[in-house]
């Protein structure tokens, strides 16, 4: 080994270790007010991010409110100016407010999903232009991406928003009874895309809110229950028609059926002649969801004072053998 000269100053030496982190601490320098405004940048991005996020959410929750109690009012108009006069029922109203209740919530999720998901994807995108990321190619992509699920998506677009409008306007809830065209039934369970319909067999349908075109509510405001009574073409019509009035008195009177009952039972008169039946029309007023048994209580009640007072129902005449003859059966 070679010793070093006297007088002369020695290089070989241990590197410094400070010496490392130069081009550390140089870049820190150069862009450290920039890498604060940035960190600043994106704390306020997040902040008004939550900020609307939060406002938005209140409006769509107030919104929601005034729609409904709107829809409300506009039902109380409705039935005042019809003249149906709703008996007490707590049970219906509580179920009614719970409905309403459900339906806003519902809504409001939805909507409020829908807003959360605009507001922090464009707070997504402002924080990685912020950390330099060129936006072009993936607003390009995106947009190209969201084409192409537009158009393959097309029935899903339309069963979310018809099912949005079905609950907004408040057409059918479940425990409504609805006519949707094939599916005639109790509405069991109701979402964006899909209503869930059991008919009376017990079959479950599932339809698409987009293809619903139109809907028979059987379950709103009130209903009739219609009651058509063939008697025979030789009843006394002025006596019939005295007899079912006071046996429609009589049941509307009944403790059992009085709360159902929105107004007077009406014979409104012969409304058929043929194959030897004069066809008598009953329409009774009841609360919705009632018609049915209402009328087949009222039709067992009617079928009691027909045989207690000898009032004769028709049976139809059908051929024998002979071209023309006829005989009752």
């Amino acid at each position: 080994m070679l010793n070093a000269l006297p007088g002369t100053v020695s290089t070989a030496g241990p590197p410094n270790a400070l010496a490392q982190f130069n081009p550390i601490v140089t870049w820190f320098t150069t862009n450290a007010s920039n890498f604060i405004s940035g960190l600043i940048n994106i704390a306020i991005i997040l902040v008004i991010a939550f900020l609307a996020r939060a406002v938005l959410g209140r409006l769509i929750t107030q919104l929601i409110k005034r729609i409904v109690s709107s829809q409300q009012k506009i039902g109380a108009a409705k039935t005042k100016a019809s003249r149906v006069v709703m008996k007490s029922n707590g049970d219906s109203e509580a179920h009614r407010q719970e409905r309403q209740e459900q339906r806003a919530k519902t809504i409001g999720a939805v909507l409020r999903s829908i807003a959360s998901f605009l507001i922090f994807g464009v707070a997504f995108m402002m924080i990685l232009s912020e950390f330099g990321i060129n936006l072009g190619p993936i607003l390009a992509s995106a947009g190209v991406l969201g084409l192409a699920i537009g158009f393959g998506a097309q029935s899903l677009v339309q069963d979310f928003l018809s099912g949005l409008f079905m609950m907004v306007e408040d057409q059918f809830g479940v425990g409504d009874v609805v006519d949707v065209g094939d599916a005639v039934g109790t509405v069991e369970a109701m979402t964006m895309r899909v209503t869930k319909i059991r008919d009376l067999d017990g079959n479950l349908w599932h339809v698409r809110n987009g293809e619903i075109m139109r809907v028979c509510n059987m379950n709103q405001d009130w209903a009739n229950a219609v009651i058509e009574i063939p008697l025979d073409y030789s009843v006394d019509l002025p006596k019939a028609k005295d007899s079912m009035e006071a046996a429609l008195g009589e049941f509307a009177g009944d403790p059992e059926f009085q709360s159902q009952i929105l107004e007077k039972p009406e014979v409104n008169g012969v409304v058929g002649i043929g194959n030897g039946a004069v066809t008598m029309r009953v329409i009774i007023k009841t609360k919705p969801g009632a018609q049915w048994a209402i009328g087949r209580a009222a039709r067992a009640q009617l079928k009691q004072r027909f045989d207690q007072e000898g009032i004769k129902v028709a049976n139809p005449l059908l051929p024998l053998d002979g071209a023309g003859a006829t005989k009752q059966g």
